[in-house]
């Protein structure tokens, strides 16, 4: 073969790689976009969507600004749209709450973590979910008091969660917060006025906690 042959053979050989070189590029480029619509409705898409769709996030995909949030694979994703988890546990020590954790990370699902410290979290448990209990789980609309890890699992067996971890490697659950706003402090309030400072009003006594209240069964 002389040199003229070899040099059209590379130059169809390059020719028919570069379609394919750039399928990969754009394919490595390409990103999930998480869309939340005005109405509330979540979609996820692979294009980069108008702003007239609603507020959108990008997921991950290299060329992106980097993930605000972690990709889900598919299955893991449609359960969490569908029946989000949400764990109440109490700020002392507690077997129970420590046992619920454990079984819901060995089993990569997502979840958000309440803290019940105070009489004021007490009562607005026992609003949300009907009891006072720790831990308590709410599975969509679902509501299980008390830790019990056969009901627990076959709860989330027929929500669709997978038995094992499918969670991203670079996944991170969000950190526990209060079930409710601490109340506001003395140093917060407005000062007083001169002549609220001349002629006070006087204050009601203070009426003593309900009974039980801030109390968390085990």
């Amino acid at each position: 073969m002389n040199i003229a042959s070899l040099r059209r053979g590379l130059i169809v050989t390059i020719a028919g790689c570069l379609p394919l070189a750039a399928a990969l590029m754009v394919g490595d480029a390409q990103a999930q976009y998480k869309v939340v619509g005005s109405d509330g409705k979540i979609t996820y898409t692979d294009r980069v969507p108008p702003p007239s769709d609603g507020k959108a996030t990008a997921l991950g995909g290299r060329g992106t600004a980097g993930p605000p949030e972690v990709a889900l694979p598919t299955e893991l994703r449609q359960a969490v749209s569908r029946y989000p988890v949400s764990l109440f546990v109490t700020e002392r020590a507690c077997a129970p709450c420590d046992s619920a954790r454990q079984l819901l990370r060995q089993r990569g699902v997502p979840y958000s973590e309440k803290v019940v410290a105070t009489p004021e979290d007490s009562d607005a448990l026992e609003r949300l979910t009907g009891g006072r209990d720790a831990p308590t789980l709410t599975l969509g609309a679902q509501t299980l008091r008390g830790f019990t890890s056969e009901l627990w699992t076959s709860y989330l067996d027929a929500a669709g969660y997978p038995r094992e971890s499918r969670l991203p490697a670079n996944y991170r659950y969000p950190e526990r917060t209060p079930l409710t706003q601490p109340r506001e402090s003395v140093a917060t309030r407005p000062a007083p006025t001169a002549q609220s400072a001349t002629n006070p009003t006087p204050e009601a006594p203070a009426e003593p906690p309900p009974a039980g209240a801030g109390n968390i069964k085990f």
